[in-house]
């Protein structure tokens, strides 16, 4: 299949490391080119040198952004018009939000959370609609969680804003359809990422049992019975932002394995 992905102009945000990072790579092997961002530069110079090694793919760029500030977005934005003139392809991803239940979190957390993991979203798509509206295509995906469709224990920031996510995606796919510009949600489940193991240890000090035990519990969830590979996610991010899908739009989608049981 031909995804139609040479030379298109993608970027895909907390790109040096875990789910971003496995999403560059595919898109750098389909040929596209590729801007990265992470908040530290040593690891964006790192990961773009492996990509390049990987793949033969010179087209590899990247800036330090904090996805918090918004002043570093504008920075971004303006470094990636330069060097790739506008953006096809706009990947949205962060890490996730502070684990724990309601009584956990404070005032800050939910601010840090809200400007970290949704308006952070928001600020990077508005900085893409206008190349997009004027070329007539674009793709946007939205990197979520398993916790749009069920909600996780211990996890209120993330049950709450990650919902926020799709009811944005929802909105932007109608307003943006009559530009053939599609706008999607990704949601992983348990990937073999640095935060599942960061809860998957939580839930060992919790439960005072092995990590090794965490996972053998989870993976009786699930019906592949292990955890999901980040190169697996990333394939299916690629296929939803490539010319290949021309009419899935405004959807919020699970990479789990089958573990979810809601509908």
């Amino acid at each position: 299949m031909d995804l139609g992905l040479t030379n298109k102009n993608v970027i895909v945000m907390a790109s040096s490391k875990g789910l971003g990072r496995a999403t560059a790579l595919e898109f750098a092997k389909a040929g596209a080119n590729v801007f990265l961002t992470s908040r530290s530069e040593a690891s964006l110079d790192e990961t773009a040198d492996e990509l390049k090694q990987l793949t033969g793919n010179e087209k590899i760029y990247y800036q330090p952004c904090d996805m918090s500030s918004a002043d570093d977005i504008e920075n971004l934005f303006q470094e990636v018009n330069q060097k790739l003139g506008s953006v096809d392809i706009l990947i949205n991803n962060t890490g996730g939000p502070k684990a724990g239940g309601f009584e956990a979190v404070t005032d800050e957390d939910w601010y840090e959370s809200f400007e970290k993991n949704l308006l952070s979203y928001i600020r990077t798509t508005r900085a893409v609609i206008p190349h997009m509206k004027e070329k007539q295509f674009g793709r946007i995906i939205n990197v979520s969680s398993s916790s749009t469709k069920e909600v996780i224990d211990h996890l209120i920031l993330s049950n709450t804003f990650r919902s926020g996510m799709v009811g944005l995606t929802k909105s932007l796919a109608r307003e943006l359809a009559p530009y053939n510009i599609l706008v999607n949600t990704v949601g992983p489940g348990r990937i073999e990422t640095d935060r599942i193991i960061e809860l998957d240890t939580i839930t060992a000090d919790k439960e005072g049992i092995s990590m090794e035990e965490v996972i053998d519990k989870n993976n009786q969830h699930i019906p592949l019975g292990r955890y999901g590979k980040p190169e697996e996610f990333a394939k299916i991010v690629v296929f939803l932002a490539s010319s290949a899908n021309t009419y899935l739009t405004g959807q919020s989608l699970v990479v789990d394995g089958g573990m979810l049981k809601a509908l």
